[in-house]
């Protein structure tokens, strides 16, 4: 029998794909996540204003909690094929620019990976307001009681930032998130 672990999915899209609207992707997208393991909980959709490249538009973000029997790497190469199927492609476009679609994998269990390509925690999320909140909220309602050691760490020290960075991020209500959360087990906090 595989091991489960519970990863955290960062979920980011700031332009249409064929799924429809930002929100509409991260929606249709969360959905497609069930193919790689058991959504037990999701954040709120969160508005933020984008890094690094501020000449595009603001990002819809979230956080879901997935309980899945890949290893690292195959659950890794399930999200880039599930965003590839949303229309992200990599190898083009601008670094941190526009995007249908970015799922990353913020932290897998009490895991710590460093590979070419693949390195948990992730490296950066604690520079993120976009990550830290969103993985805030689901953490602290994660029904489950098994909140990776280095969640509970980096949220010890994550409110470090500024209120400007803070603010930079809001909660979004979205009748298109929240009804795609129904089938969600342990759903957490609503939108």
């Amino acid at each position: 029998m595989k091991t489960m672990h519970t990863a955290y999915i960062g979920m980011g899209s700031n332009i249409a794909s064929e799924a429809g609207s930002p929100e509409e992707t991260l929606a249709a997208a969360a959905n497609r996540l069930q193919s790689l393991g058991r959504v037990v909980g999701r954040s709120s959709l969160y508005s933020t204003e984008p890094m690094g490249f501020a000449e595009q538009p603001r990002f819809m973000n979230a956080v879901i909690a997935l309980k899945t029997d890949l290893a690292a790497r195959e659950l890794l190469e399930g999200l880039l094929g599930i965003e590839q199927e949303f229309g992200r492609d990599r190898s083009s476009g601008i670094r941190n620019g526009p995007r249908t679609l970015d799922l990353d994998i913020l932290v897998y269990g009490e895991e710590q990976i460093s590979e070419p390509g693949l390195e948990i925690p992730h490296p950066r999320m604690a520079e993120r307001p976009f990550v830290i909140v969103p993985l805030e909220e689901i953490a602290s309602n994660d029904a489950t009681a098994d909140t990776p050691e280095v969640v509970r760490r980096l949220l010890g020290k994550a409110f470090q930032h500024s209120p400007a960075q803070l603010d930079a991020v809001f909660p979004i209500q979205s009748d298109v998130w929240g009804a795609s959360r129904s089938g969600d087990a342990g759903s957490s906090a609503g939108s």
